[in-house]
């Protein structure tokens, strides 16, 4: 008896180091990715705001919004993630801080993409009005509209959350995601709701702008036939971002299949969905522009000439 009792100590001790070490492993995947992607990021808002050219071009504008987004949304999804391991649990006030910039953010990058794949439509298909229509003041405008739309899907959350929920709740410790602080069932429904329109309205947008381009590829020059290639990524790109809204059933049908993966699945998804396409984002928009990617280049590699330079000066 005692010999068994040793050997499920030693069974229950090895699959806890397992799942240990399993963790551990996610956790630092995850941020080795998101420092990376960061600071690529970072490196291309440098770019954009010490070079003039760059703030007076709308295409450059939503790109670096669209950047700026993702740095964001990627900072506070990884502390989410991350969060999830150590704590599990945590005050709800603290969700909240954390789960409102992601789900703004999360939202942002489809209608940025949309509008991006616009923006790419005038320039081609009606370029002698593309100085009117796209203005640096109108990007702004569109920007804050952007901003607007994930503010109404978002808000009522919040504010049905205030009224509705307890004090105990809003004092009280929870797994931070959005179906348990947002646990509501208009909130759910609304959700849905939003999701569905979402993704309508911008692959309509996608598909009409590339059936445009397409139109006016047939007797065009590289240009446009390079247009029409960056719609088609505008439709990759996106696809992958809205894959975050079938996130919640496509996990409860993994599960039914997969009952004791459940942390793989929830570490695949996240990967999928969160990261990968913010590891897109510079590599799709920033380093396939020739302009951009040439002045990336001489901030990106920064740190590569610093011992060079360091040696000059000592010598």
């Amino acid at each position: 008896m005692n010999l068994t009792q040793v050997d499920s100590n030693a069974t229950i001790t090895l699959n806890y180091w397992n799942t240990f070490v399993k963790a551990v492993g996610k956790n630092v995947t995850v941020v080795v990715l998101g420092i990376t992607i960061n600071y690529i990021n970072a490196t291309m808002i440098h770019t954009f705001n010490k070079y003039h050219i760059f703030r007076l071009n709308p295409r450059y504008i939503l790109f670096i919004h669209l950047v700026f987004n993702d740095i964001i949304q990627l900072s506070t999804s990884i502390s989410l993630f991350i969060f999830s391991y150590a704590f599990h649990t945590i005050h709800v006030s603290l969700c909240l801080l954390l789960i409102l910039p992601a789900i703004f953010t999360t939202q942002n990058t489809p209608l940025n993409i949309a509008f991006m794949a616009a923006e790419c439509c005038v320039s081609v298909c009606i370029p002698l009005r593309y100085s009117y229509i796209c203005t640096v003041k109108r990007t702004y405008i569109v920007i804050g509209i952007i901003w607007a739309i994930s503010s109404l899907s978002i808000l009522p959350d919040l504010f049905i959350l205030l009224a509705v929920e307890s004090s105990q709740f809003l004092q009280s410790r929870v797994v931070c995601n959005r179906d348990t602080v947002f646990r509501n069932s208009y909130s759910v429904k609304k959700r849905d709701a939003s999701h569905t329109l979402f993704l309508v309205v911008v692959s309509v947008t996608l598909l009409y702008t590339y059936c445009r381009i397409l139109f006016v590829a047939r007797c065009a020059d590289s240009d446009t036939k390079k247009a029409r290639n960056t719609i088609l990524i505008h439709g990759f790109q996106v696809l992958l971002c809205t894959t975050v809204y079938v996130q919640p059933p496509l996990i409860k049908l993994l599960v039914t299949f997969f009952p004791e993966g459940l942390s793989d699945i929830n570490f695949a998804t996240f990967i999928i969905n969160q990261v990968l396409p913010r590891l897109g984002s510079p590599i799709i928009y920033g380093l396939r522009d020739k302009t951009f990617r040439k002045f990336l280049k001489r901030h990106l590699c920064a740190v590569n000439h610093l011992p060079k330079i360091i040696w000059k000066l000592s010598s």
